[in-house]
């Protein structure tokens, strides 16, 4: 079943409605209704966050979440300086993606760079690689290389 691809007019015709229906909270099986970037651009929604996303880093994403905790609900630059700090691989790649979450922010919304803190931020599990170690007796084992998809959203404190 495709969407049904609205026109500006209609969007702008029907902006209250899309709108409530986009904010309104919806049930866990319930899925909330996917805006186009089109749409979204045109009913000016999420233009209060900045996002960055990064896919397919070789970390196991329990070991990602482990550290996101540190730092969900921090102010940018606490989060940043606890970061800094924190023993693991995953460090260096978060500091980066939070700073391209800044940049997206601030270039792209207009948002104040010293108002920004973590809102979200998850890991989920990406595609796992198979490498194969050669066993005893010409057999073989796997090896699981685990991968994650890393997402950050920051946000303006109210």
């Amino acid at each position: 079943m495709a969407k049904k691809v609205m026109s500006k007019d209609e969007l702008l015709a029907n902006k209250e409605q899309l709108v409530a229906d986009y904010r309104a909270r919806h049930q866990r099986n319930q899925k909330k209704p996917l805006l186009t970037k089109k749409e979204r651009k045109v009913l000016d929604v999420d233009r209060d966050r900045g996002y960055a996303q990064a896919k397919f880093i070789r970390i196991n994403a329990f070991k990602v979440n482990a550290v996101l905790k540190l730092i969900r609900g921090k102010m940018l630059t606490e989060a940043l300086a606890i970061l800094m700090y924190t023993p693991g691989a995953v460090s260096p790649v978060l500091i980066k993606l939070l700073k391209s979450a800044e940049a997206n922010a601030v270039n792209n919304n207009n948002l104040s760079r010293d108002d920004l803190y973590v809102a979200e931020c998850y890991a989920n599990q990406g595609p796992t690689l198979k490498r194969f170690r050669a066993r005893a007796r010409g057999g073989a084992s796997r090896i699981w290389k685990r991968t994650s998809h890393i997402t950050v959203v920051l946000r303006e404190k109210a």
